[in-house]
């Protein structure tokens, strides 16, 4: 079953970047890329424009027999020009189709 959520005309041109760039890199099984910005607002760091914050659970066949920490590097590079002007803060959930929970 495939979940990747569809790109729609809420998300942002940030957002629109990364979903791209991941589904390239991972043809992922599972695709969510949630915008936090919002509950960042007023905090150091936070840029006065939106979509700078974000969480993306992807599940991807790529990530087998990978470590925490290099599905977090595969991740980072494929949207290295994003990071840091685009993008602040990034939190993952990445797994495997087969340890999905």
């Amino acid at each position: 079953m495939n979940m990747t959520s569809p790109s729609d005309n809420n998300e942002g041109p940030v957002t629109r970047l990364m979903r791209e760039r991941l589904e390239a890199a991972f043809s992922p099984e599972t695709l969510v890329i949630e915008d936090d910005s919002n509950k960042h607002a007023g905090h150091a760091g936070h840029p006065r424009r939106s979509e700078s914050h974000f969480t993306v659970t992807l599940v991807s066949q790529a990530f087998e027999n990978e470590s925490r920490i290099s599905r977090e590097r595969m991740v980072q590079k494929a949207l290295s020009d994003l990071l840091p002007d685009r993008i602040h803060a990034l939190r993952l959930k990445l797994d495997t189709p087969l340890r999905q929970e």
